[in-house]
């Protein structure tokens, strides 16, 4: 049998950053089990290959009919392989609102608060910009200016500008309000993933097992000992001498807790599995940010688009970047955005925008042949929750993905004042320049019918956390240093132990959570 001293389960964001921080040092033996591959090829290396993801790189999954949506299934797409979601996103570096890990704090996560935080965002990051009270210039997590900006994404924000919203060349500094270009996770023009930044140093002690599919965890008594998992056909198992790390992201941590016994108890029973430990709230309390994508058709080729102009350009981007890694195919699409209060915030903004350079229809899988520009308006802190729950005994049918969209009539309102808002900087020269046709006008004043609109359209922006809720109290899933709450030795380090959604895009706060759990593993270790 294989034996280590310490498995991580998921090669994703959060796994990366504790695995590679577990081996620093060689203390400790590592194996990370990754369900997918190593995501070296140019569709991951190339920021520009982002909505080209076919399923070796993405699960794909979708959610079960939403009410809140008409019934629609909503798309959750979640990355595969090393990096996991990070090697697939639009690679925004956001960390979130100060007041966000306060709130944490409060609600009974000691040592989660702004200050205690900060130095492991700064720990993580490697900012282009160098280091100040806010950034750090020597991590692993390369996070670098956007030099080919499309000249639409600047107009967004010169417009927002001249409507009074203060321009913001820094999310992650002294203030989150305004709008700006964003920052993002690349190094000299590639994509830098999590798996980039933690695990691409080649170490004795540190081995990645890719297409390894995770079975359940394995326990003697209420220790953890191993991992069951399938890999080339053959069922392995593979022993943890000292602890497993759990992170699996949001949707299959808990379906591997539940998988391993430990979860809401007439569910298990329901799935024939036995109860371990009765943990109500493993895949509970599921929190996504909904939003709602407007559209507008161009004439010409100056935005992206299907056309034989724009297939033209195309190639000689990614040619370019081929040759000088520079060019348009840098681009995160999303280039542009910032945060903003509407008039049921609080002290924190409670709307988030992303402005696209492309028209988007049904996250991309619509194909349109037109050009033309899109932007996103989303809630940053919904009330609706939702659950995660088994479908299957087998780890590789997804589960049960409820979000419970727009299920509280909050998030509605919140929505329809963050669309309303994004339609004044849309309808605000320099935008007004690019005369864009709107794919989906409606009386913007007529508060019913954009609510239908809402409904009709609105979607996740892929930021699902909370379902193994971390806290002081019995009901949490894991306590405030990420251990599995009933068993030892297991450790969860994703998104699914936050107990609030932060305000803003979730990579970085993974990686953030990854980094911390690699240090109270190697506090209780000793």
């Amino acid at each position: 049998m294989e034996e280590v001293d310490i498995v991580v389960i998921g090669g994703g964001s959060g796994g990366s950053a504790a695995a590679g921080r577990l081996s620093e040092g060689r203390k400790y033996s590592v194996c990370v089990l990754e369900a997918g591959g190593r995501n070296t090829s140019i569709k991951t290396t190339m920021p520009g290959m982002m909505p080209f993801q076919g399923p070796a790189t993405n699960w794909r999954f979708e959610t079960v009919p939403q009410p809140g949506l008409n019934g629609r299934r909503g798309y959750q797409p979640r990355g595969r392989g090393l990096g996991g979601s990070s090697a697939i996103n639009a690679m925004l570096y956001i960390r979130g609102h100060p007041g966000d890990y306060d709130e944490w704090r409060d609600l009974g996560c000691p040592g989660w608060g702004w200050d205690e935080v900060l130095p492991y965002f700064k720990r993580a990051e490697h900012n282009v910009r160098g280091a100040d009270a806010f950034h750090n210039d020597s991590g692993p997590l390369w996070v670098s200016d956007q030099e080919y900006a499309h000249g639409g994404s600047h107009a967004f924000v010169e417009a927002a500008a001249a409507l009074q919203i203060p321009r913001n060349d820094d999310f992650n500094g002294a203030r989150q309000d305004g709008v700006g270009i964003y920052q993002v996770t690349q190094k000299d023009g590639e994509r830098w993933s999590a798996g980039r930044a933690y695990l691409s140093e080649k170490r004795e002690n540190l081995t990645i097992l890719t297409d390894a599919m995770v079975e359940r965890i394995l326990f003697e008594d209420d220790r953890v000992w191993g991992v069951a998992y399938q890999r080339d056909g053959q069922a392995r198992e593979i022993r943890a001498r000292r602890a497993v790390v759990l992170a699996g992201g949001a949707f299959q941590t808990p379906q591997l807790l539940m998988l391993s016994g430990i979860g809401p108890a007439e569910h298990l029973k329901e799935m024939g599995l036995a109860v371990r430990v009765d943990r109500p709230e493993v895949g509970a309390g599921l929190q996504d940010h909904i939003d709602y994508v407007a559209a507008f058709e161009t004439k010409g080729s100056y935005f992206l688009g299907r056309s034989l102009g724009g297939s033209f350009k195309s190639l000689g981007a990614m040619a370019r970047w081929l040759f000088t890694r520079k060019g348009p195919m840098t681009s995160p699409f999303a280039e542009a955005g910032g945060f903003v209060k509407t008039p049921l915030a609080g002290e924190r903004p409670d709307i988030q925008f992303h402005f696209l350079i492309a028209i988007v229809e049904d996250h991309g899988r619509t194909r349109v042949k037109t050009h033309g520009y899109s932007c996103h308006a989303c809630v940053l802190r919904p009330e609706s929750r939702g659950t995660v729950k088994l479908q299957s005994l087998d780890p590789g049918v997804p589960p049960l993905i409820d979000p419970n969209f727009l299920g509280d009539q909050r998030d509605v309102e919140v929505l329809k004042h963050g669309v309303r808002a994004m339609y004044r900087i849309l309808e605000t020269p320099p935008m007004t320049q690019f005369e864009g046709k709107d794919r989906y006008p409606i009386d913007l004043d007529d508060d019913a019918a954009l609510e239908r609109l809402i409904r009709a359209r609105a979607d996740t922006v892929y930021h699902p956390v909370g379902t193994a809720r971390m806290g002081s109290d019995e009901g949490a899933v894991v306590d405030p240093r990420l251990r599995v709450r009933g068993v030892q030795g297991l450790y969860v380090a994703d998104a699914s132990i936050m107990p609030r959604l932060v305000g803003g895009n979730t990579n970085a706060p993974s990686i953030m959570i990854g980094e911390r759990c690699a240090d109270f593993v190697r506090e209780d270790l000793g």
